[in-house]
């Protein structure tokens, strides 16, 4: 069976406290959104997989309530950074799988200020879920004072600078490129525009990553309406529909631990691994696609991205963004919306506000960031610990 999102919405993303909402507020504000760009009730969606990290373990019903009282299962997702996408996966099983023929895709987060910390519960470092991803970081670098997140994508960084000769200016390239996106879209935290030098010359978060390289902590929800391919002729949602072609997720394989690398412990394995299996299924390679929303957590990621994706060789991403493919014009446009850099990244609504960005994006209903006649799109969203997610999408 084939499946179809026909609806999307989101919140603006906002700095943590900066508007006095709840978590089940910025959630019916998306998911009522989702539903009236369906033009369907909350009485027709028939599961609910509701994302988020940091409230507490049915903070998804509290979320669905918000919208209707129809009792329908509701499931509380987490899969760390990729819990949005994966949200969104648990939907198109549901109707893939001939569960269900509607089901509401929703995830939110409500973010405290500051960096993030490294995932140990209480205090208790070796209890982390992501203990041995720092563990192969500290063997080969230290374990610094500076946010765990930072530090370990950071000396992913050094490592690729000292592989293949990448630089700081091309990696201070992903960052204005994905500022200088972001100053289209009204739903992005910030929209403020930057040069090469101003990112550089930003506070060093840890070296050579500088604040404006980091994505922030963010308040936000985002949703998607998922159905299949009898709703879509039902309810006459045609206009509305792009298709799910194709959708993969991996998690950390042997290579990701292995090698003792950095680049390879945040995730390039398996990001390599969902992306080939996501085109084996849709038949779509990277040179169809026009379109890229994609883990921007920090610059150095979407270079490794490039290279998991197959968009260019390995080491050879910086090259590849400097040279301009990456942005409008070029041959790819990857993260108009911003990416998390600069759109921000609330954890549990991240992979859904990417849907969300790559469907107006089919539709060509994305304004002043539109990527002309683009009718293929591709999402990445991964979580340490680990989990990557490739959706690869097209206009129906």
């Amino acid at each position: 069976m084939k499946s179809y999102i026909v609806g999307v919405g989101m919140t603006k993303f906002e700095k943590p406290e900066s508007r006095d909402w709840q978590y089940w507020d910025m959630a019916e504000e998306a998911g009522t959104a989702a539903l009236a760009d369906a033009g369907i009730r909350y009485e027709d969606v028939e599961q609910v997989p509701v994302g988020h990290c940091f409230q507490a373990s049915t903070a998804g019903q509290r979320a669905a309530y918000a919208l209707g009282l129809t009792g329908v299962p509701v499931y509380n997702v987490n899969n760390n950074c990729a819990t949005g996408a994966t949200a969104l996966m648990l939907a198109r099983q549901f109707v893939e799988g001939g569960v269900s023929d509607c089901v509401l895709a929703l995830g939110f987060e409500k973010m405290k200020k500051g960096a993030l910390g490294g995932g140990a519960d209480g205090g208790d470092f070796a209890a982390s879920p992501v203990a041995r991803h720092y563990g192969i970081m500290a063997a080969a670098h230290g374990f610094a004072a500076t946010p765990p997140t930072a530090q370990i994508f950071g000396n992913a960084a050094r490592e690729h600078m000292d592989r293949y000769g990448t630089t700081q200016r091309q990696l201070a390239a992903v960052a204005a490129k994905n500022h200088r996106h972001s100053a289209d879209n009204p739903n992005a935290q910030f929209q403020d525009v930057y040069d090469v030098d101003e990112v550089l010359a930003a506070k060093q978060i840890h070296s050579p990553l500088t604040r404006l390289q980091c994505s922030p902590t963010s308040d936000g929800a985002a949703a998607a309406v998922v159905v299949s391919e009898r709703f879509v002729v039902r309810h006459g949602l045609h206009g509305k529909a792009v298709e799910i072609v194709g959708q993969a997720m991996a998690t950390d394989t042997a290579e990701s631990f292995s090698s003792g690398s950095c680049i390879d412990v945040v995730g390039r394995p398996m990001s390599r691994a969902a992306a080939l299996r996501a085109y084996e299924e849709s038949g779509v390679g990277i040179e169809d696609v026009d379109v890229i929303e994609l883990h921007d957590c920090f610059s150095v990621n979407e270079l490794l991205t490039y290279e998991a994706l197959g968009m260019c060789g390995e080491g050879e991403s910086g090259k590849l963004v400097e040279s301009g493919a990456t942005t409008h014009g070029g041959r790819w446009v990857v993260n108009p919306s911003g990416g998390l850099i600069s759109k921000g990244h609330p954890l549990g609504a991240t992979g859904l506000a990417q849907a969300a960005e790559l469907t107006w994006q089919l539709r060509g209903e994305a304004g002043d960031r539109q990527v002309p006649g683009a009718s293929t799109a591709l999402a990445h969203n991964i979580g340490l610990g680990g989990a990557a997610v490739v959706t690869v999408l097209r206009r129906a």
